[in-house]
């Protein structure tokens, strides 16, 4: 098939769709009023159709198949990304769904946007895509140019310097190797390693591997790699049977909900996780001293956990006092879902954070860096390939539509509407629907159990929404930054449907 004929079949949804005349929802809660012509994502969908349970027979079996090969317990269901247009997902068997997670907040416009399809097909971006280069070796003659047009046109005010990679967890792996390197280099005053350095360096001994650490918080999810790993902290699994560097752990504020009725609760518990930052930097200090201390945001995976602007700047200002660099892991939040290109840009920090990760709706990873933070020496901070010049292709293709079609302002309106709707879900069932929160289209609720979190989301996968679970019991939304409100009113109006059934089989 030819890249034309390919680009006009993905962008012709009705061509391959079967629509089937099974009701999906009962009720009408909040109305479906949306427009024919859709100005943000040309010729999205209009609407879910099912046509058997997802997932269904065709799912299974492919599920089975790869079970031959790997352990497929983590598939949902398969897709057919061919057919997958705009908001909406098509799985293997045929269902049309309302996707509001993306693929784990990770693609910006909605599937097969006209626009990274032209970019794909583009006759001066074919080598790109046909031969990924050793690019901290062999980059592109159009890379210096592409980068300052691209990821350096979003990067957070004062970060001047930025270091490709492939995925989150590489980002976030290497920013932190970037903390220790820029840590030693200062502890040396800038002077070159000694052979005892070098030499001890080889059988992992000090002084040229010191003992040093990351600071990072419960709940926290920064990656699966080991350093990262043992960042990370928000579910057993992803840690067991694991060596993990014995580094520190502070806590993150558990905020009440809402928040306007639990102000000086909320002040109380976020003094109390920063004076345990203070006191872990200081206590570490003797034998392992810290180096970073690393924080996203939004703790994500771990339940999306807000912390109040103050606590995130007071953070800062611990940080810095200390001379510890402080890493925003933005690989789940940056790209504009917040509202903001990137979430810390909420907090009304006095300056940037020292160093910024990126993955997901970026499709590429990497970090940025305050200049003071450049390794001293090449092959410091280096693979094989440090990210791939084709996904700066796309991400080129994707921030021309976002400043274009203003998409960061329709993340504000868009997660202003869905947040809207899930308070008022919340005030109507308030013993079902709880802690409404949210930044952007950035949106959490919490159900009364894990079973329930896990029951309502299999539930709306059956009627035609795909969402995410985080933490013990809550439920998230990541969608594309595309989103319109007849997708929100899709979303919670069999949300609504889902929580009186359950509500009702409850009474008998």
């Amino acid at each position: 098939m030819s890249g034309n004929l390919l680009y006009r079949n993905i962008c012709s949804p009705g061509k391959t769709l079967t629509v089937s005349s099974r009701r999906v929802t009962t009720g009408n809660v909040f109305p479906n009023n949306h427009p024919t012509h859709h100005t943000i994502f040309p010729n999205d969908h209009d609407s879910i159709h099912m046509v058997s349970e997802c997932p269904g027979p065709k799912t299974n079996q492919l599920h089975k198949e790869l079970g031959k090969l790997q352990n497929a317990g983590a598939v949902t269901f398969f897709v057919d990304y061919e057919k997958s247009h705009g908001n909406f997902i098509v799985d293997a068997d045929g269902n049309r769904l309302l996707d509001l997670f993306m693929q784990i907040s990770s693609i910006p416009l909605g599937y097969n946007h006209p626009a990274l399809l032209e970019a794909v097909i583009d006759p001066k971006n074919i080598a790109l895509f046909a031969n990924r280069p050793a690019l901290s070796s062999f980059p592109p003659n159009s890379f210096p140019s592409r980068l300052v047009d691209t990821l350096m046109s979003v990067a957070p005010n004062g970060l001047n310097e930025v270091q490709q990679m492939a995925c989150g967890t590489c980002s976030n792996e290497n920013a932190m190797k970037q903390a220790f390197i820029s840590y030693m280099i200062n502890k040396r005053d800038n002077q070159p390693a000694s052979k005892e350095d070098l030499d001890s360096a080889l059988i992992n001994q000090s002084p040229g591997c010191p003992k040093l650490s990351i600071l990072s918080f419960a709940g926290a999810f920064h990656g699966r790699l080991l350093g990262t790993l043992s960042c990370t902290h928000s579910k057993p699994i992803h840690k067991l049977d694991v060596p993990a560097f014995d580094w520190p752990i502070a806590d993150f504020p558990q905020l009440q909900y809402p928040l306007d009725e639990y102000i000086v609760e909320n002040k109380k518990e976020e003094e109390r996780c920063l004076a345990m930052v203070e006191d872990l930097i200081e206590r570490w200090s003797c034998h392992c001293p810290v180096a970073g201390v690393i924080v996203e945001p939004m703790q994500a995976e771990g339940g999306d956990k807000h912390a109040s602007g103050n606590f995130f700047r007071s953070l800062q200002r611990i940080c810095k006092s200390n001379n510890v660099a402080l890493i925003m892991d933005e690989v789940q939040t940056g790209g504009g879902a917040s509202g903001e290109m990137w979430m810390h840009e909420l907090f009304d920090l006095p300056e940037s954070p020292d160093m910024v990760t990126f993955s997901k709706k970026l499709m590429t990873g990497g970090y940025y860096y305050k200049k003071d933070y450049r390794p001293d020496l090449p092959f410091r901070i280096y693979n094989t390939w440090v990210g791939d010049p084709s996904k700066v292709v796309l991400l080129e293709a994707f921030l021309k539509e976002m400043k274009s079609k203003d998409l960061l302002n329709n993340a504000r309106k868009a997660g202003d509407l869905l947040k809207k709707g899930l308070l008022e879900l919340s005030v109507t069932y308030p013993n079902f629907v709880s802690n409404v929160r949210g930044a952007g289209t950035l949106c959490a609720v919490d159900m009364v159990t894990p079973g329930i979190k896990d029951s309502v989301i299999a539930k709306l996968r059956s009627e035609g929404v795909v969402v995410g679970g985080c933490g013990e019991r809550s439920i998230r939304t990541r969608p594309s930054l595309t989103l319109q409100e007849y997708h929100i009113n899709m979303f919670l109006d069999r949300f609504s449907t889902i929580i009186k059934e359950k509500l009702s089989s409850k009474k008998n």
